[in-house]
């Protein structure tokens, strides 16, 4: 199976015109916390039963109508579990009512089935995503805490690719899955999914008591990524570590026989011009209608109860600042990428506590490449 040329990705900000300073590209709406999974790093330490406070229906579709009102094409219904909240199909059909592209992600739980993917379908579903972090059962399984998971998930994308919607793998990379990257990408071409997300860990939730990433890790992991890339099977999205588009960049230039210190004008580097970041192209809304710059960056601008939205995304400090490179600070704020890259403000604000300072995981030294270039 591979990309079919009609089934168009849903997170690619190449498609779209978005002017991030007046409207995020993707909104993703946490619609529940309630997830029967145990997954090791869950950012929302979800649980069972459903949460109290959590945006009712009538308060999801006046979100929706704000969504669309200020000139955002996407909107994800995540979770949680999406699948649990009785009122997801009309909170789809809105959606598309509103003109937008909607996607969602169901958990890989007894939930997840044919009927399921069918009835999403139907309501006019555009994309589909499933977590897949890795390429064998008994470690994506332990990894999610729940037998099967592995195998439903590999079923439900050929439900999806039966029912004809566009499916979606997201994979995270940690201290343990990164040496599985490369089985894992065949695995992912295999599937034959329009689109593939590699998350990398931000420590919050219970993604505090798992091993993190070094530096050179995510580096050795990146060469590993853009080789799947050059396949062109799928769209490839990296989220949560937006130095790969420093590294892409970097690599480019050195195919030229050339380094530079910033993307050049023209240069083939996918979403080099059009990088999402928290607060940046996104925005979250948590399950009580907190709005944050991303579920990773869980410090609230405001609350979809009572706050417009728009003006929340572009007025209030905290997101203003997210859009302004010349606030970054340590390596970040020195760094000639920072436009094109402006590294994790959330993994910055998960390790340091504050969300402008340098992203840890990041080893590029602008002060050393800049002396090399010099000689």
């Amino acid at each position: 199976m591979t990309h079919k040329p009609g089934m168009r990705p849903a997170i690619d900000p190449t498609m779209w015109n978005v002017d991030f300073d007046k409207s995020p590209f993707l909104v993703i709406w946490e619609t529940t916390q309630a997830c029967e999974l145990a997954c090791r790093h869950c950012r929302a330490s979800a649980i069972k039963g459903p949460i109290p406070g959590e945006l009712t229906t009538s308060e999801g579709l006046r979100l929706i109508d704000q969504v669309a009102e200020m000139g955002t094409p996407l909107l994800v219904f995540s979770g949680g579990d999406p699948a649990t909240r009785p009122d997801l199909f009309e909170l789809i059909q809105h959606g598309k009512k509103r003109k937008l592209r909607v996607a969602t992600i169901p958990a890989a739980t007894p939930r997840l089935t044919e009927r399921l993917i069918q009835e999403l379908k139907e309501t006019g579903l555009d994309q589909v995503a499933f977590s897949l972090d890795f390429p064998r059962a008994e470690l994506h399984d332990g990894f999610r805490g729940e037998p099967g998971a592995f195998e439903r998930t590999i079923q439900a994308v050929g439900w999806a690719h039966k029912h004809g919607i566009p499916p979606q793998i997201n994979t995270c990379i940690w201290g343990e899955s990164a040496a599985h990257l490369a089985e894992m990408a065949a695995l992912v071409e295999r599937l034959g999914v329009v689109f593939w997300e590699v998350f990398f860990l931000v420590p919050t939730g219970r993604g505090t008591d798992i091993a993190g990433l070094t530096p050179q890790t995510c580096e050795d992991t990146f060469e590993i990524l853009m080789a799947a890339q050059a396949k062109e099977k799928y769209i490839l999205k990296v989220t949560e570590a937006p130095h790969y588009r420093r590294y892409l960049a970097q690599r480019h230039e050195r195919e030229k026989g050339r380094v530079h210190h910033a993307a050049p004008e023209g240069a083939s580097v996918p979403l080099a011009r059009r990088g999402v970041n928290a607060g940046n192209g996104f925005m979250f809304i948590s399950h009580v209608g907190e709005i944050f710059p991303s579920g990773f960056l869980p410090v609230s601008a405001g609350n979809a109860r009572h706050d417009d939205v728009a003006r929340v995304y572009r007025e209030t400090p905290l997101f203003r600042a997210l859009r302004d490179p010349a606030q970054l600070k340590g390596r970040c704020g020195r760094c000639p990428f920072q436009a094109m890259c402006g590294g994790s403000r959330s993994r910055a604000y998960a390790l340091t506590g504050d969300y402008l300072e340098t992203d840890p995981w990041c080893l590029y030294e602008p002060a050393a490449e800049a002396a090399d270039h010099q000689r």
